[in-house]
Order: C-alpha cells, then sequence, then structure tokens
C-alpha cells in the first residue's frame, strides 16, 4: 500500500456557494486529485469552522485546504491535523488577535469597492450589480447573474471575532494574488501573503477567479498537491 494522496477540501467565501468551485474541481478531477466541496452557513466563524471540522472528519488521509475570500479565516481556524497546507484564493488571513474585519480593511478600498452594511435581516448582502463591477467583472453577464440569485449573506459576527493562533504559522501556504481585485485590495493581499511567507503566485484576475480564471487557481492548488504528496 503507498501513501495515500492529499485530499482537496475547498471553501467558499462570502457571497458565493459550492457551485464557485465548479470548475475547479473539475480540473482537479481530470489530474486524478479527489476534491471536496461544502457549505458555510456564514452565520459565524465558530460555526463555519465546525461545518468545515464535520467534513474533514469524513476524509480519510492528509488533506489541502483551500479557502477563498472569508474562507481563509475559516481554513486556518481549524485545528485538524490532516490539514498539510493550506491555499488562499485572494483569502483573508487575519493574525491571533485580529478580526476578519482588521484584515479586511487594513487597506483603502478602491472606488469600485461595494458599500457593505448589514441589511433589515441583519447579514451583508451583495447589491446585484457589484458582481459584476466588483465581485467578478471578469466573469460573463450570464454567470454574474447566476452569482447574484446564489449568493450567500454573511453575518457580521462572522468577521468581528478575533482568530486564535492560526494555522499558517504551523503549516506550509500558498496565496492566488487576485491584482484585479476590487473587494480585497491587492496590497492587502500582498500584506497578507508575505506575513505568512505563503508561496505567492500573482495574476491580473478578479475576486473570484475560481469562476473566471479556473485553470489558474487549479494550478496553485495542484502545486500545494505535488508539494503535500511529495
Amino acid at each position: 500500500m503507498g501513501k495515500k494522496s492529499a485530499t482537496v477540501v475547498l471553501a467558499h467565501g462570502a457571497w458565493a456557494d459550492t457551485s464557485s468551485w465548479g470548475k475547479v474541481v473539475v480540473l482537479l478531477q481530470s489530474d486524478g486529485i479527489n476534491a471536496v466541496t461544502f457549505r458555510l452557513p456564514l452565520t459565524s466563524l465558530a460555526d463555519d469552522v465546525t461545518a468545515l471540522d464535520k467534513v474533514l472528519a469524513l476524509v480519510d488521509g492528509p488533506v489541502v485546504l483551500v479557502g477563498h475570500a472569508y474562507a481563509g479565516a475559516v481554513i486556518a481556524a481549524t485545528h485538524s491535523a490532516k490539514v498539510r497546507a493550506l491555499v488562499y484564493i485572494a483569502g483573508l488571513a487575519p493574525d491571533q488577535g485580529e478580526t476578519v474585519a482588521d484584515v479586511f480593511n487594513r487597506y483603502e478600498h478602491d472606488e469600485k469597492a461595494p458599500k457593505l452594511a448589514p441589511g433589515d435581516d441583519g447579514l451583508m448582502w451583495l447589491a446585484p450589480e457589484a458582481f459584476g463591477i466588483a465581485f467578478a467583472q471578469h466573469a460573463s453577464p450570464e454567470e454574474q447573474k447566476a452569482l447574484a440569485a446564489k449568493q450567500l449573506p454573511i453575518s457580521p459576527a462572522a468577521i468581528t471575532v478575533p482568530v486564535e493562533r492560526p494555522l499558517w504559522k504551523d503549516v506550509p501556504a500558498w496565496y492566488l494574488l487576485a491584482q484585479h481585485d476590487h473587494m480585497i485590495p491587492e496590497k492587502t493581499q500582498r500584506f497578507m501573503a508575505e506575513r505568512m511567507n505563503a508561496h505567492i503566485s500573482a495574476y491580473p484576475v478578479d475576486h473570484l477567479p475560481s469562476v473566471t480564471a479556473p485553470e489558474l487557481v487549479a494550478t496553485v492548488i495542484v502545486d500545494a498537491v505535488r508539494f503535500v504528496d511529495g
């Protein structure tokens, strides 16, 4: 029996859902890599980590954990010993004692960034037009409409709690830096990626390259899998 190859577990960010990983999953599977997606409740950071840990408990063998945007905080909060590498896709990476909001707001956003505030239901939604302006401006109009329709809102409770010691201090990290991101400034992404000593790949992509540049996303993930598989 040879060593078991790593499984890729993909965590979606706020205002997205599991379908945002669809193209990447197909590419990983065509490369012979097992990939798993799951739904984050986005109700609190603790709830999201619980959802992640339930998925990790079902995976046999080592894991490469991938997080988009907000989910960067989620993937670094698990204590699972199965996780051998972290991959951030335009991901947020608060350090111990910081909140997601702290790092999200570290540097000034540009004029295309949407104004974020809780709605009447207490949750933060993205206006439909924001998907074409800031979230996935490189996607087709049809994809932008679908993303807006399927978006999962996030609770302010998920982004306002200080995190514990993040896992990126203990396992290697990869970071896809999105240079045309209007949700998380490029400068903010670079600060977090360099602080983690991550393997950085910078590309002229938007905030959701899993949809608009899936080949680039898959390449970064495969690099981490090959590293873990030795």
